[in-house]
C-alpha cells in the first residue's frame, strides 16, 4: 500500500531516543493505592493548591531523603557499581503541545526536599507554558536530540553509563501521570532507576499509585515499605505544609479599640 512518509519531529526523535536507553533496564512495578484522606482535606483549604506532580514530587523527594537506596543509580562504566546521590533530582515529564503535535519534555526538579510545594508547583507551570527556549532541561536535551544518530548514541552512552553523568541528565526518579486526561494506570518507561505515577482520586478518598524500580538496585519488599512511607508523608508533612500556606495567607482579624 502506498502511504506518506513523514518526517520523526525533534520531540518524536527524543521519545525514540528514551526508549532505546529504556530497553535493557530491568523494571519491576508495584502499584497500590493510598489513602490520601488528611492530604485531600488540606488541599481543598489551600487558597492556591499545587499540581499533584509537585506534590507526588515533593512526597518521594521527602521519602527518598532517608532511604539512600532511592537516591541509587546502577551505572557500568568504568565498573559496573552504584552510585548514591547526596540529594534528589526529580525529572518531571511535561506534556506540551508544540508545532501542533502532542510531546512530552523532561523537566529537571533538583534537591525538591528542600523546596516549598509552591516553588515546586511554579516550576513545573512554567516548563508547561513557557517557550522551549526559556527552559533549560528542554534545551539541554533538545540540543543532543537535533544531533546525528552516531552522535547520539555516543552522547547518550556518556549520560547513561557513568554515575555522575546519569544523575545530570536522568536524575534519580521520574514522575508522570495521565490522571489530567481520565482514570488509568501508567506502567512508563525511562532510562530508570524509579518512576512514580498515579491515577486520579477514586470516590474512597484514595489513589493509586505505581511505582517501577530498576530490579537490579533494590527489591520489593523496600518499595512495599516505601509505599507506606509514601501515604504517611502525603498525609502528614505535605498536608502540614498545605495548611500552614493557607494560615498564612489568610488575613489576620483586626480589632476594634474604643476611645
Amino acid at each position: 500500500m502506498r502511504g506518506t512518509v513523514r518526517k520523526i519531529s525533534i520531540p518524536r526523535r527524543l521519545v525514540a531516543d528514551l526508549m532505546h536507553a529504556s530497553i535493557r533496564v530491568p523494571f519491576v512495578s508495584l502499584t497500590r493505592p493510598l489513602n490520601v484522606r488528611s492530604l485531600l482535606e488540606a488541599r481543598a483549604l489551600a487558597a492556591q493548591p499545587p499540581g499533584w506532580a509537585a506534590i507526588f514530587v515533593k512526597a518521594f523527594s521527602l521519602v527518598a531523603k532517608e532511604q539512600p537506596v532511592l537516591r541509587t543509580l546502577y551505572a557500568k562504566w568504568p565498573w559496573p557499581s552504584f552510585y548514591e546521590l547526596p540529594k534528589n533530582i526529580a525529572m518531571v515529564a511535561i506534556a506540551r503541545v508544540e508545532d501542533g503535535q502532542d510531546c512530552v519534555l523532561p523537566q529537571k526538579v533538583p534537591a525538591a526536599d528542600t523546596l516549598a510545594l509552591a516553588e515546586i508547583d511554579a516550576q513545573i507551570r512554567h516548563a508547561k507554558a513557557a517557550p522551549i527556549d526559556d527552559v533549560p532541561s528542554f534545551r539541554k536535551i533538545l540540543r543532543v536530540t537535533r544531533l546525528p544518530l552516531p552522535l547520539r548514541r555516543l552522547f547518550w552512552s556518556v549520560g547513561l553509563n557513568f554515575g555522575r553523568q546519569r544523575a545530570n541528565w536522568f536524575g534519580n526518579f521520574g514522575v508522570t501521570s495521565v490522571a489530567a486526561y481520565g482514570a488509568g494506570e501508567l506502567h512508563a518507561l525511562s532510562p530508570g532507576p524509579y518512576i512514580v505515577s498515579y491515577g486520579v482520586v477514586a470516590p474512597d478518598q484514595t489513589i493509586d499509585v505505581v511505582i517501577r524500580w530498576d530490579h537490579r538496585i533494590t527489591d520489593a519488599a523496600l518499595v512495599a515499605k516505601v509505599m507506606t512511607r509514601l501515604e504517611q508523608v502525603l498525609n502528614t508533612e505535605i498536608s502540614a505544609e498545605l495548611r500552614a500556606s493557607r494560615q498564612q495567607t489568610e488575613p489576620k482579624a483586626v480589632r476594634a479599640v474604643a476611645t
